[in-house]
């Protein structure tokens, strides 16, 4: 069942065109990683789809239900939840504080902290700890944990490698891997890495100047042809411009 529709959309930055009439769907329990270059118009379509960038054209369909106009606090209590890239932290609050203030703008459901820690065990020892004080992979991983305190049927994150140390992402997409497979979360996520955003995902879909240029199941794509789209080289599998 389609959870997540997106139809012609557009989106600009001032004079940028940011995204171009871009279409695509999400299953409900697949986890699609969306990749491109910098400015290639991930980070804004994500905003778009939580609510923090209107649209200049096109429509957003959650459920089978218009969102275009909604607002952001609403898209939470929805179940559309976004972990931003920067992880932006409350960082005088403690590890364990910033999963609960999470807490009270989302949904009923089973993610508590107690579950929160036990999907990212490498945060358990950490809960009482002050976020600012936390290694960049636990800040990652305490952003994520945010996200499903509001227990959100699509989860969207920014960039989860960005700044991290190999073993830092590691960790992250350890547990991650544990997230994914249990299905209980629809999860669209941009990752720079391709190797990861290929190990994880169900679909792949690559973006260039706003729009997408590249898409499919992983296991019919290979990193050659995602690195060729990446980088707008030759023909896309769907025939557009790349």
């Amino acid at each position: 069942m389609t959870l997540l529709a997106v139809e012609h959309l557009e989106a600009r930055h001032g004079l940028l065109h940011a995204v171009r009439d871009l279409s695509l769907e999400i299953a409900e329990g697949e986890t699609l990683a969306l990749v491109g270059a910098n400015g290639a118009g991930k980070t804004t379509l994500l905003r778009a789809i939580a609510g923090a960038h209107r649209p200049a054209a096109g429509r957003i369909l959650f459920d089978g239900r218009d969102i275009t106009d909604t607002s952001p606090h609403r898209r939470v209590a929805d179940g559309i939840t976004l972990v931003p890239e920067g992880r932006r932290l409350f960082t005088e609050l403690t590890l364990e504080e910033n999963l609960l203030v999470a807490r009270a703008s989302g949904r009923s459901g089973p993610w508590t902290v107690e579950a929160v820690l036990e999907a990212f065990p490498l945060l358990g020892p950490l809960r009482r700890r002050k976020a600012r004080t936390l290694s960049g992979g636990e800040q990652q991983a305490t952003a994520i944990g945010r996200a499903l305190m509001t227990n959100p049927r699509l989860l969207l994150l920014d960039e989860v490698s960005l700044g991290l140390a190999p073993v830092a992402v590691e960790g992250v997409y350890r547990s991650l891997r544990g997230l994914i497979e249990s299905g209980a979360t629809t999860i669209l996520l941009v990752e720079q890495d391709l190797a990861r955003a290929m190990a994880v995902a169900d679909r792949v879909v690559c973006m260039l100047e706003g729009r997408i240029v590249l898409a499919g199941p992983t296991g019919e794509l290979t990193r050659e042809q995602v690195t060729e789209a990446y980088f707008g080289l030759g023909r896309s599998r769907n025939g557009g411009p790349s």
